[in-house]
């Protein structure tokens, strides 16, 4: 059993571009990106880290260059028997998964990065990452906060809380206070993951009724629900649903295992899923690493 996984924003960094550019079909899926998004994405995926972390360009950046590393898996004969995406790798995950087609994907992360973007102030929202404290303890945190959500269930030891900057401080304090190994804030440019974006998800619920899912090719366990699904209105429902809801990678990694997963991959730039995956108790591989044993 064979599971893909794509990384989500944050696996962005400069100089991405030329990197992914070694890849046979990069030239192919850098033109069809200039086509689809009516500027060239390479040029901000080797420029100024700045702009390239500004939502709307990192979820692109990061579903290319995904994209590419999936297609040299397939290339490699490597096929998955279920996938993953961490919240925006969601999407890359049903365009692998021939849900609907690359250009499809790329427009809908594009939209969804400006209406992410749009939805609240820059600078009123952030998101903080709290390591080495319960879960459990994170939540009644949390639940005695206003303004304050769970975004990511990544590890046990790692949940990431997202919302108002000033609700999201007093409760980095709180878990301190409660005994949590590191509290750090995340370079973000808004609450993710929050119903703060309640604006993005109506917009992206527009966007995504018209578009004809497919049945994938293999199940994709999905973030809102950490269950695998093939139906293509609860694909679409789930992944609406992400926009404003929490990430549970912690509880798809879960899925994974019984469901006897024996290879997992990370299929995109970085190897955050690949860290992710230790701490869940997953062995993940990066793509890279696949690509250079099979050259």
């Amino acid at each position: 059993m064979k599971a893909f996984l794509f990384p989500g924003q944050g696996s962005q960094y400069s100089g991405m571009g030329e990197d992914f550019a070694k890849y046979e079909s990069a030239s192919y899926y850098y033109e069809k990106s200039k086509e689809v998004l009516g500027f060239d994405l390479v040029e901000i995926m080797n420029g100024d880290e700045t702009q390239l972390t500004l939502t709307e360009n990192a979820q692109p950046a990061i579903y290319l260059a995904s994209f590419i590393a999936f297609d040299e898996m397939k290339k490699r004969g490597i096929e998955p028997n279920v996938m993953a995406g961490h919240s925006l790798g969601e999407y890359t995950a049903l365009a692998a998964a021939g849900v609907y087609d690359f250009e499809t994907g790329l427009y809908l992360v594009r939209k969804r990065g400006e209406y992410i973007s749009q939805a609240l102030e820059p600078g009123k929202g952030t998101m903080a990452a709290i390591i080495g404290l319960d879960p459990a303890k994170i939540e009644e945190v949390v639940n005695s906060i206003e303004g304050v959500y769970m975004a990511n269930y990544n590890a046990p030891s790692q949940i990431v809380i997202s919302g108002l900057k000033e609700s999201v401080y007093e409760a980095m304090e709180k878990c301190k206070e409660l005994g949590a190994k590191r509290v750090v804030e995340l370079k973000v440019s808004g609450p993710f993951h929050t119903p703060y974006l309640k604006y993005a998800e109506e917009k992206m619920e527009e966007e995504v009724r018209q578009i004809k899912f497919k049945k994938p090719c293999c199940p994709i366990v999905m973030n809102i629900t950490a269950m695998p699904t093939e139906d293509p209105d609860e694909l679409k429902k789930n992944l609406i649903a992400q926009i404003t809801g929490p990430v549970r990678w912690m509880q798809t990694m879960e899925k994974m295992k019984e469901l006897e997963v024996a290879e997992a991959y990370e299929v995109g730039p970085k190897e955050v899923l690949k860290g992710l995956g230790k701490r869940n108790g997953v062995k993940v591989r990066h793509f890279s690493e696949v690509v250079m044993e099979n050259a």
